[in-house]
């Protein structure tokens, strides 16, 4: 485990309590009416948590990645879907205060980091999501700025965040194509249109939505950085944060349905004993306590990597594609546990279960994640670098 600060062991403590007091109570009845939860959102932007990636020297609170990984941990365990509300939120934070001119970072961060202003990125389009370098929204220069035109969709936050991140191409002929993307920061009041909500399977209560930017205005300062054909490295750089916060979601979903079926099984007799006892339903307990185990410690030493300020592309991979693979395997032996129960909404066990692909599917399928794996095990054994970075 990381060595936290003071400071951050009081804040993930903090967090730990609201999840408990506050979002576990609330969950159920929220999730199951699809309700917004807007007084939870509300209470974590007075906990500071919109602001956790963002440096103080622009009034927000920066921690540790690993400290903002334990904090989305306890967020997930609570109520997976607070915790992907500030996802996206987050990795818009990490590549305004990275690349961002100082003029966007002195406008944006410090109302991000309130979470006044909430943010969303749009990267994913209705055509396709992975292949990025095949994105077709296009921000086409003119004299006074840009025209962006195009569709994102899968926008979590969609109808509700002031400022979108959207990766776009603004130079079409370039080989090779991810040369010429780049990211627009489009405020809502500049024609952003909702065409529709998504229904899904989970994540529930926290809307994801598709957007459309129909010959959409921008002014030249709507460019990241001021530089185009950088978007594709600098929106890559923030989903290592992204694919660590993802991974971490995953680890807490696992954690509440492991919780949840510790504690069952303590309480429910069949054949004269607790059901623990059996030998079956004690061997899921323990597979599931290792796995849980392993695939925080694979989210923390990727969180701790970027810290350190190496690349960290495939520790999150790795953190990313074994934590929401564990997810969903605890939270089906979770449901095998609590056998009818676990299939009813009068338990949790259900809400669990169907959170947990999000994570196998979100910010780049793990069929992604194992062809970047693989690329970069390759590349790194050719520079004779070994895996995690460390020389003996």
């Amino acid at each position: 485990m990381p060595e936290l600060t003071d400071e951050e062991t009081v804040i993930v403590a903090t967090v730990r309590r609201f999840a408990d007091e506050q979002v576990r109570p609330a969950a159920r009845d929220l999730e199951q009416s699809d309700e917004y939860p807007g007084d939870l959102i509300e209470r974590m932007k007075e906990m500071g948590i919109f602001g956790l990636v963002v440096p103080e020297s622009f009034g927000g609170s920066k921690v540790s990645t690993p400290c903002f990984a334990l904090v989305t941990e306890e967020l997930a365990r609570g109520w997976m879907s607070l915790a992907g509300a500030v996802g996206g939120h987050s990795v818009v934070c990490e590549i305004i205060a990275r690349f961002g001119t100082p003029e966007q970072q002195s406008a944006y961060l410090p109302l991000l980091a309130t979470g006044e202003m909430r943010a969303a990125m749009a990267l994913t389009e209705p055509e396709g999501g992975s292949d990025m370098a095949g994105i077709r929204t296009v921000a086409k220069a003119v004299d006074d700025g840009y025209v962006l035109s195009g569709a994102k969709t899968w926008i979590t936050n969609g109808r509700r965040a002031q400022l979108v991140a959207v990766l776009c191409k603004t130079d079409t002929s370039a080989i090779p194509a991810h040369s010429g993307i780049s990211v627009m920061l489009v405020e809502q009041g500049h024609g952003i249109e909702v065409s529709r909500d998504l229904g899904k399977l989970g994540y529930k209560g926290v809307e994801t939505s598709e957007l459309q930017f129909s010959d959409v205005r921008l002014p030249s300062t709507a460019l990241l950085g001021g530089v185009g054909g950088k978007g594709f490295g600098q929106m890559m750089k923030g989903l290592e944060l992204g694919r660590i916060q993802v991974a971490a979601r995953a680890v807490g979903v696992a954690r509440a349905a492991f919780e949840d079926s510790l504690e069952y099984a303590q309480i429910r007799k069949t054949f004269g004993k607790y059901i623990w006892e059996h030998q079956f339903i004690g061997g899921y307990l323990a597979d599931m306590a290792t796995k849980l185990s392993a695939a925080r410690l694979l989210v923390l030493d990727a969180a701790e990597r970027l810290d350190r300020g190496g690349r960290c592309d495939l520790e999150a991979g790795m953190a990313k594609l074994f934590a929401s693979e564990v997810a969903m395997e605890i939270t089906m032996d979770a449901m095998r546990i609590h056998g009818a129960y676990g299939y009813s909404t009068e338990f949790d066990i259900e809400r669990y279960f169907r959170d947990s692909p999000l994570m196998i599917v979100g910010e780049g399928t793990n069929e992604i994640q194992r062809n970047m794996i693989a690329k970069q095990l390759v590349a790194r054994s050719r520079a004779a670098e070994p895996l995690g970075g460390h020389r003996s």
